[in-house]
């Protein structure tokens, strides 16, 4: 069997092993997402557990079941918290619904009229109602995207399930995370084992540069937005400001889908000038901070990762797999653009490039 002929059959294999994971990710996205969870947090969790090991004082047995004691410790008493004060604001605004729905239809009136008195050839021949009708056609693509990412993720899974599996995955994971990793390098041909683990330390700097980074950032951001809200006295605005930080992962669609769910609340809550004002201020000060010093800093500029790059694979995912999807997007996209830049560096080395 000459060269060629090798090389074809480890491309084939790769390319099997890849569709075969596609396939089994696809089919099992329902039930995935409590698993990928558990992992996603045993990653970040996995530096503390290294620290707490080192010098074999503690076994990392112990120093997982410790972490992770922790970590339920500070986080459920917050989500029972974020929790309770989520559902105050929606029940409080659940029940003066009709009023505020009354107060933005006026508003929306009100608006018309003003752009027919400024520009009467605009809104003639019945084209306020178009305008209205082709308002509601423009949403039915994001609100099928949305469908579709939450049909996909949280409505496939129970949600008893998620918090009683993620843990335990999670705790399993810290405790055998070298001896997993081991046994995969362990798999690779002994040829091309030193460039598979220079690969995987790549995309682990990436991952880690950008998840714990950009986990930072979101949960910073979400705090100022859920404060500045609060203070401005937004109805709602703190779990409006949790949701802005928690989807800011993607860049751009965070704060603009918080600001336009902060104008549509305040132009609802009968909001004066001022109020809206300041629900303004609060996003462009919001935006500041992210863009010159949260991302900066906590993220930082040399992970590899373009933000586009980002914003697609992001999507891609969701649209694919749900939730899923926007979880595992960030470690494919690192894994894709290791590969590539490890493919032009040969590319460049070859013939085909080098022949004049």
């Amino acid at each position: 069997m000459n060269k060629q002929e090798v090389n074809n059959q480890r491309t084939g294999l790769i390319l099997t092993v890849l569709l075969i994971i596609g396939g089994l990710l696809y089919l099992l996205r329902s039930v995935l997402l409590p698993f990928v969870i558990g992992i996603a947090v045993a990653y970040f969790l996995d530096p503390l557990v290294n620290r707490m090991t080192r010098g074999d004082k503690i076994s990392r047995t112990t120093a997982s079941s410790l972490v992770m004691l922790a970590f339920l410790l500070v986080l459920l008493p917050l989500l029972v918290l974020l929790g309770g004060m989520a559902i105050s604001e929606v029940s409080d605004f659940a029940a003066h619904l009709p009023e505020h729905v009354g107060n933005f239809g006026e508003k929306i009136k009100l608006l018309l009229g003003r752009v027919q008195e400024h520009f009467p050839t605009l809104m003639t021949h019945g084209k306020e109602n178009m305008l209205a009708g082709n308002w509601g056609e423009s949403l039915k693509p994001v609100a099928a995207v949305v469908q579709k990412i939450i049909s996909n993720g949280f409505a496939l899974v129970n949600i008893v399930s998620l918090l009683l599996i993620s843990p335990v995955v999670a705790f399993y994971m810290l405790r055998d995370w070298h001896g997993f990793t081991g046994k995969i390098i362990d798999l690779v041909p002994q040829k091309h084992k030193q460039n598979v683990v220079d690969g995987m330390q790549a995309v682990n700097r990436i991952i880690s540069g950008y998840l714990r980074g950009q986990a930072l950032v979101c949960l910073a951001l979400g705090s100022f937005y859920s404060l500045g809200l609060w203070a401005v006295g937004l109805k709602l605005g703190i779990l409006v400001g949790f949701i802005a930080g928690l989807i800011s992962f993607i860049p751009y669609v965070g704060s603009i889908s918080g600001f336009l769910m902060a104008m549509v609340l305040v132009v609802t809550q009968d909001g004066t000038l001022p109020k809206i004002i300041a629900v303004v201020a609060v996003f462009l000060v919001g935006q500041f901070l992210e863009g010159n010093f949260l991302t900066p800093k906590l993220v930082g500029e040399n992970i590899g990762l373009h933000p586009v790059w980002v914003m697609f694979a992001l999507l891609a995912g969701g649209a694919l797999l749900g939730l899923l999807g926007m979880i595992i997007a960030v470690p494919v996209a690192a894994i894709i653009g290791v590969l590539l830049r490890y493919l032009i560096e040969h590319y460049k080395k070859s013939a085909l490039y080098l022949e004049k």
